[in-house]
């Protein structure tokens, strides 16, 4: 076990960092994502200032990305951009920084969204993925990362609506009107290119309703007309109304 545990090099002093590298590398190919750690960083401490000083610290946050550890992942990216502020590889790391938090939260977010209160739910990190691609879609046109992460982005922008959509229409079940229209208004500002602006405009014609605010009511429900008559779609009622009865009316 001790055997196993031991990479080459470990007790070679005089390892060039091309050996080290190649060891580093090596493991992490391999899917020895601990060693390749441990290697990388043994590479780094020994040339720090090498030619493979930006690689090492960019393929320890991959390899701790690779190996289910988002935190240690962003430190390292985050030290890397500290050391190294004008690398030609700062589209890696953004691209990096949104494959982490879109991996690693997205699947949790939307397993479970619809399944309990969704106003609970935080949605922090999978805004912290789409800052990161749109940065780097913005800042980095031409980079080879750039088209990838403008779908991300655009994937990411849905589901984020569909979360505001959730809560809006769960504040709406439980008769806080305010905070429901409040919360679809913001899926107006917010996501505007997406098609739950459609829910978001239902949802403020029901509460606008119930208020009994019927000029915004009429208003809104103009609104929501003529991008129905234009887009030929009907909004999607299924997540927050359950018949085509207002739920006021059985109070």
């Amino acid at each position: 076990m001790t055997a196993c545990s031991t990479l080459p090099g470990d007790n070679n002093q005089s390892a060039s960092a091309d050996e080290l590298y190649a060891t580093a590398k090596s493991a992490l190919q391999d899917g020895s994502y601990e060693n390749a750690v441990k290697a990388f960083e043994r590479l780094q401490a020994r040339y720090p200032y090498g030619r493979y000083a930006q690689q090492a610290q960019l393929e320890i946050a991959y390899a701790y990305y690779k190996q289910g550890e988002p935190a240690p992942a962003l430190a390292a990216l985050d030290r890397f951009v500290k050391q190294f502020p004008n690398s030609d590889r700062l589209d890696y790391v953004l691209y990096l920084k949104g494959l982490i938090n879109f991996d690693e939260n997205l699947n949790s977010f939307m397993s479970i969204l619809f399944g309990q209160d969704p106003a609970e739910r935080d949605p922090g990190a999978l805004h912290a993925a789409s800052d990161a691609f749109g940065e780097l879609a913005s800042r980095y046109p031409d980079s080879r990362y750039a088209e990838d992460a403008r779908l991300r982005r655009q994937y990411l922008q849905v589901t984020l609506a569909k979360h505001e959509i959730a809560v809006a229409s769960y504040y709406l079940r439980r008769g806080a009107l305010v905070a429901a229209v409040n919360r679809a208004q913001g899926v107006l500002t917010t996501y505007p290119n997406t098609p739950q602006t459609r829910d978001a405009l239902q949802i403020m014609v029901q509460g606008y309703t119930a208020l009994g605010l019927g000029d915004l009511s009429r208003d809104t429900q103009r609104v929501l007309d003529l991008n129905i008559a234009k887009d030929g779609l009907r909004p999607s009622r299924a997540n927050f109304q359950e018949s085509e009865t207002p739920w006021w009316k059985f109070w």
